[in-house]
């Protein structure tokens, strides 16, 4: 059994699983935070969290796909476990880095629009 190709699988649907639960979690959320930093701009609020959306799937999909690359052989169940646990611990860490990046520059960048 070629364990490498059962990884890629579990660790795809993982991760856009994960991804896709987050970015929807993070727009409809965004929209209101947005909204609270430029008041009386609906539009161009959710124009920003749009943007910000579309750039989260591809940066965290397209580096989740180049991983992909860089996977060793996998010789057992256990070490599938193993590699498939670091993989996706390692992808949510970027996740919740990214996102507190993303808002702190958001935030500081439109405190200083503001002022």
């Amino acid at each position: 059994m070629n364990y490498n190709l059962l990884g890629y699988g579990i660790f795809i649907a993982i991760i856009v699983f994960i991804i896709v639960v987050v970015g929807k979690i993070c727009y409809r959320n965004g929209n209101i935070f947005v909204a609270e930093l430029i008041p009386g701009h609906l539009d161009l609020c959710q124009q920003i969290n749009k943007s910000l959306l579309v750039s989260y799937y591809l940066v965290n999909i397209g580096y989740c796909a180049m991983t992909l690359v860089g996977w060793d052989r996998i010789n057992s169940p256990l070490q599938l476990i193993e590699v498939m646990a670091l993989k996706v611990a390692t992808i949510v860490c970027i996740l919740s880095v990214l996102h507190f990046l993303n808002i702190y520059l958001l935030t500081s960048t439109i405190h200083k629009l503001i002022k």
